[in-house]
């Protein structure tokens, strides 16, 4: 029988099989022998140890898609990251950090900013001016007034989407608008640190609607850059892409350069400029990552 893992605890992993409902499965020890481990999102082979408990073996990971790090999943079409745009402010220096990561692995992304309630509308602009230059598809949502929220299952319909954010941006109360049968845990707002608790504690597969899943992983606090030299980090900064080749130095990383078509670019108001500020941040950081 085959099936769909959505969640994975403890060395168990659940397995939707459709009309046939959920199994409680382990993963036979041919796994653990070829150091493979079944992850979330995985589609499988399964057998059926009693049927009246529900539960089962996994047998056979079928071939993936992709597979993501992290977070731990497979599988994926794209990915929504989901920051507030107030309480907490957003760290666009770590929502640069997720972007860096889905361009690294070709995971197209769209960029949720929820609370929309507690900004302008000149405001709600500005923040679009970050992201949309670079071919980032950018969507304003309150959980308290509804806004955007229509818009958001449109784009996440006929897809596997992986959400991701911080802690306290309402993350978990945004999954449950999209899918009001599943009532996620959700946490209340530390006042004193303006942070939220993290209450989702692992990956999981939640059926939105026929063909639409969205995989609910728990919140992030820092990212760091792996597998990726200081030179690199320009090709993941799509709003580079038109100025690469017409810098004056080849290979220019648009940081120091004289004659660098990036910085003339910003300075013309092309490139936004905390995204290149945070380029620049990211570059020294690997900078100094690779000395030690």
């Amino acid at each position: 029988m085959k099936g769909k893992i959505i969640r994975g605890i403890s060395g168990f992993y659940y397995v939707h099989t459709g009309e046939r409902g959920i199994y409680t499965c382990k993963a036979k020890g041919i796994f653990r022998k070829l150091q493979i481990k079944p992850l979330v999102g995985d589609d499988v082979e399964m057998s059926v140890l009693d049927e009246e408990t529900k539960e089962g073996n996994v047998d056979c990971i079928l071939p993936r898609r992709n597979t993501l790090v992290r977070p731990a999943v497979a599988n994926i079409d794209q990915a929504l990251v989901i920051f507030a745009v107030q309480k907490p402010e957003p760290s666009f220096n770590l929502l640069d950090r997720f972007l860096v990561m889905m361009e690294q692995q070709n995971l197209p992304v769209m960029i949720c900013f929820n609370k929309t309630d507690m900004i302008s509308a000149q405001e709600e602009q500005e923040i679009r001016r970050i992201y949309e230059p670079g071919g980032y598809r950018v969507i304003f949502t309150s959980t308290v007034s509804g806004s955007g929220i229509e818009t958001l299952k449109e784009r996440l319909r006929g897809r596997t989407t992986t959400v991701a954010g911080p802690s306290g941006v309402g993350k978990s109360s945004l999954v449950n608008l999209l899918q009001p049968q599943i009532q996620m845990e959700t946490g209340e707002i530390s006042a004193k640190i303006a942070r939220g608790k993290h209450t989702t504690r692992h990956s999981e597969l939640i059926r939105v609607e026929a063909d639409t899943y969205i995989m609910d992983t728990p919140g992030f606090g820092s990212l760091g850059l792996f597998d990726l030299e200081k030179e690199e980090l320009r090709h993941y900064y799509p709003e580079f892409d038109p100025y690469e080749g017409t810098c004056r130095f080849l290979g220019c990383v648009h940081v120091h350069e004289p004659d660098c078509a990036v910085k003339a670019a910003l300075e013309a108001g092309e490139i936004n400029r905390i995204r290149y500020k945070n380029y620049c941040l990211l570059y020294e950081e690997l900078k100094e990552q690779r000395r030690y």
